[in-house]
């Protein structure tokens, strides 16, 4: 989630090509290696070292449109099942955000927290998900500071928040699929300055279409400047249809920075740059 984080975050920005690409796979690479070894201060020293060292990556500070992705869990991560979408919107000239993997978890985790209070009414329902947000929650907690305190990224969201923003506008029994936990992504990133978002899902999967797709005429009604598009992907679907609604989408979001002066959260740039070479 971290190196993904940071990467999306300085990629599209990157004076040298490529450049942040390399540091990425310099600290994926150590980051195998601590596994191995396991230790609590390895693993301490990595998330510090990742986030400094992308904190300082030489950037150009260019305003571009933010577009977030959200959906079904496959389609939204796996490059072969979203025919690489991070990739050609950044080509297109924006900076994509994917939400935190392990955000998934902790919807999953919360789920046991309102069956117990709203349908079943065990005690140990409650317990086990309270004890195992609490413990995914505490595992982040360093990157959070970590993130908190560098120039150029922001620590993700509770789970906490992100049900209570959802339960706004459905209710949080929407549990099939990335339920309502869905439409909790897309209006926690308008709420973090990204109004452009791209709802991706497989053909035909009734349960994101409902929260997702179906939740974006009361989310853009609460939130007009929300500019979302919701694309199925399947092996039988027009990959031309996809790209064009891709384009269509980031045309609004250009014209909507352009006309509106926004200013998103820029890139602080360092005093010292710092460009990886092949040798670290």
């Amino acid at each position: 989630d971290l190196l993904m984080r940071v990467l999306h975050r300085v990629r599209p920005y990157e004076k040298i090509p490529g450049s942040a690409d390399l540091l990425y796979k310099k600290w994926a690479e150590r980051c195998k290696e601590q596994l191995i070894i396991g230790d609590k201060k390895g693993f301490k020293a990595n998330i510090r070292g990742i986030v400094e060292e992308f904190d300082q990556l030489e950037i150009s500070n260019v305003p571009k449109p933010r577009v977030g992705v959200v959906g079904e869990i496959l389609v939204k991560y796996h490059p072969a099942a979203n025919n690489n979408i991070v990739r050609f919107l950044e080509e297109e000239g924006a900076e994509v955000l994917l939400p935190d993997l392990l955000d998934f978890f902790l919807y999953s985790a919360y789920d046991k927290i309102f069956i117990s209070k709203a349908l079943s009414g065990k005690i140990s329902d409650f317990v086990a998900g309270k004890l195992f947000v609490d413990y995914l929650q505490s595992s982040r907690k360093f990157m959070n500071l970590c993130l908190e305190q560098s120039q150029r990224f922001s620590a993700p969201s509770s789970i906490y928040h992100k049900a209570s923003l959802a339960s706004q506008i459905m209710s949080l029994g929407h549990h099939c699929g990335e339920g309502w936990f869905l439409t909790a992504e897309m209006i926690d990133l308008i709420k973090h300055g990204v109004p452009n978002i791209v709802c991706v899902q497989p053909f035909g999967c009734l349960p994101n279409h409902v929260t997702g797709k179906g939740m974006i005429k009361k989310i853009k009604a609460n939130y007009p400047n929300a500019n979302i598009t919701a694309i199925d992907y399947d092996p039988g679907a027009s990959e031309v249809n996809q790209l064009n609604r891709l384009k269509l989408m980031l045309s609004v979001a250009f014209k909507n920075m352009l006309s509106t002066d926004e200013s998103y959260p820029p890139l602080s740039l360092p005093t010292m740059s710092y460009v990886p070479s092949s040798q670290q």
